[in-house]
């Protein structure tokens, strides 16, 4: 299965979950609850206030684990102009944002890090269960955004 026949799959709209394809074309859906939507949506709203350009929610990435769908990214102007008609990306934007379930793995946040930044990521926010931020670049994890380093480290 493509990104473009799970975007015009009638029976895969308006689902309450995120859906992602594997590296095999295989969906993969992950419910979603209202806290981890509303953590989301106030994520985005901070990363707006404190950076402008584009945000926004649910942006499709291609990566070499499939297309996976960031909870929240920032992007710049250059990046707009470059890449703003694809769908999925197939550049990550600058800053990808994902919140996690109190079932998501470590592994697997590993993982879709290490695929945003090798699609060309400059950072990876992970917001935990209790609303603690973790950022990532190239280098490894830190405590602060080098991006934006006055984000707070922890939302409500």
């Amino acid at each position: 299965m493509t990104w473009q026949d799970v975007l015009d799959h009638p029976s895969l709209q308006d689902l309450p979950c995120k859906i992602e394809l594997n590296a095999w074309g295989q969906i993969v859906m992950t419910p979603t609850s209202n806290q981890r939507r509303m953590r989301q949506t106030r994520l985005i709203g901070l990363l707006r206030e404190h950076a402008g350009h584009t945000t926004f929610a649910q942006c499709s990435v291609a990566t070499a684990r499939g297309v996976s769908v960031t909870d929240g990214a920032w992007a710049s102007e250059a990046f707009m102009a470059g890449h703003g008609d694809e769908d999925p990306f197939q550049r990550a934007p600058e800053l990808c944002v994902e919140v996690r379930l109190p079932r998501t793995t470590d592994v697997e946040m590993r993982e879709k890090t290490v695929a945003y930044l090798a699609k060309g990521a400059k950072e990876v926010w992970i917001c935990a269960t209790d609303g603690r931020l973790t950022f990532h670049d190239h280098t490894g994890p830190r405590t602060t955004s080098a991006m934006l380093p006055d984000f707070p480290a922890q939302i409500d």
